[in-house]
């Protein structure tokens, strides 16, 4: 059988499709006399990486008409600083948003500061009502990641009713709300995929990882692991998502580059669909957030 070149999908064009739609949704609600949605960012220490995404953020929420502001906090922040600042932002009328870059400093807890943002306010979906709602199948703020995932698989009218889905990764705030997502009753008040899904994870065998992804329609991969999943694990037409985000040495010139968990080249020319890294999942994270502020700012579900 002749190999199939994968269809490759741009998470940057999808992603320019939604800020359009952000960009009129907001200018009508604005038009109807209501307040500008506003995003309110909390970024802790100097990590480069996180400086990197806030920005891309920031600059993404102006393009669209969402106002916004970054409050930058030393590494050596205490927890109960982080705390106090969260609790003015849940109190103001004009914050539709609140987002606390991840990950923080080890020294605070990360899922007490994702649990005192306003349920209302969480743009990033991390809050334990927002997940548990996503996991009853009733209307939440997704977590933009797993978001992302889900509109590019329904944009790119790739099928999930009945196939077999393999999410390699458990992260509570990307495997396991993808996860959610494409194995839910797709009748429920939040329609899910009606896939059957196998997560797998760091402790799982490669070779019995290799005899899971062979047989998935879908693969997800979000491990962190550059080249994890390589042409001989999948099957032929496979849709392939790509979540990882790895920055290693280019053999070559030896500078860092930006690669994803999976083998792009090889598997590219065996896949059905599969997402670059970067121009892929990235953009569309970035969207769905804005899609979130937008959400919060209208109170379409608390």
């Amino acid at each position: 059988m002749a190999l199939t070149k994968a269809t490759i999908i741009s998470g940057k064009a999808l992603a320019a499709q939604i800020h359009k739609e952000v960009q009129r949704d907001v200018e009508s609600w604005l038009s109807l006399g209501n307040q500008r949605p506003h995003l309110s960012v909390i970024l802790v220490g100097n990590n480069p990486a996180s400086q990197t995404y806030v920005k891309n953020k920031i600059k993404a929420a102006s393009s669209v008409g969402i106002s916004s502001e970054v409050i930058l906090r030393p590494n050596n922040i205490s927890q109960e600083e982080i705390l106090n600042v969260i609790a003015k932002f849940n109190q103001d009328a004009s914050v539709s948003g609140v987002l606390v870059q991840l990950p923080l400093p080890e020294h605070i807890n990360e899922r007490a500061i994702c649990n005192a943002v306003a349920p209302e306010k969480d743009v990033d979906g991390f809050h334990i009502v927002n997940i548990g709602r996503l996991c009853l199948d009733q209307y939440s703020i997704i977590p933009a990641t797993a978001g992302a995932v889900w509109e590019i698989i329904k944009r790119t009218g790739i099928e999930t009713f009945g196939k077999n889905v393999v999410v390699v990764g458990r992260s509570k705030n990307v495997g396991m709300p993808i996860s959610m997502l494409l194995h839910t009753d797709g009748r429920h008040e939040r329609p899910g995929g009606d896939a059957t899904v196998t997560i797998t994870h760091r402790y799982t065998p490669k070779d019995h990882l290799k005899s899971h992804t062979q047989l998935a329609d879908i693969i997800i991969v979000a491990a962190g692991i550059p080249k994890l999943i390589t042409a001989d694990m999948i099957k032929e037409g496979a849709a392939i998502i790509d979540v990882g985000i790895n920055h290693i040495e280019d053999p070559v010139s030896g500078k860092s580059i930006l690669v994803g968990d999976v083998d792009y080249k090889e598997v590219k020319e065996k896949a059905g669909f599969i997402t670059p890294v970067p121009g892929g999942v990235g953009p569309m994270t970035v969207a769905m957030l804005l899609k979130n502020t937008l959400m919060a700012a209208k109170k379409l579900i608390y």
